[in-house]
């Protein structure tokens, strides 16, 4: 059965594309999750329309997302943490800490959107990715410093 796709399926192919799936596949789980839409020319003229539109509304976010990392490019965040007397942290800092302080700042940013590959356990300076967007990554400086008691 061939359909048209209405959202990015993994595995299967992009928006607007045109796929061959089991007639199963379909019936089951992409037409009633609306992901897809059977394969005829009035529906082909309509997913074109959603495609132009989601490119629209997609340029925009990634020109708003350029905006906000032309401003976060300066920032740097200090977060106060106890730590011991070799410099490791009793806990860690995590990119929802770090999303807590760029909000004190006046930047709202999603902790899903700050990159950490682990979290960080010891006092110093770290480079920290905020994902503003797929194509927009910008890097703050992250100082982390002991709590005075």
């Amino acid at each position: 059965m061939e359909v048209i796709l209405r959202e990015d399926v993994e595995k299967l192919g992009q928006r607007g594309q045109t796929v061959k799936v089991a007639p199963g596949f379909a019936r089951n789980f992409l037409l009633p999750k609306r992901l897809a839409v059977a394969a005829t020319a009035s529906n082909k003229k309509i997913v074109d329309q959603e495609r132009e539109a989601h490119l629209r509304k997609e340029a925009k976010l990634a020109s708003d997302a350029r905006d906000l990392a032309a401003l976060l490019a300066p920032v740097s965040v200090t977060i106060a943490q106890k730590a011991g007397d070799n410099d490791q942290l009793f806990g860690s800092v995590t990119a929802k800490d770090i999303a807590e302080a760029l909000e004190k700042q006046n930047f709202s940013i999603d902790r899903r959107k700050v990159l950490l590959e682990e979290p960080i356990r010891t006092l110093g300076e770290y480079k920290v990715t905020l994902r503003l967007h797929r194509e927009v990554p910008v890097e703050i400086a992250v100082h982390v410093v002991k709590e005075e008691e």
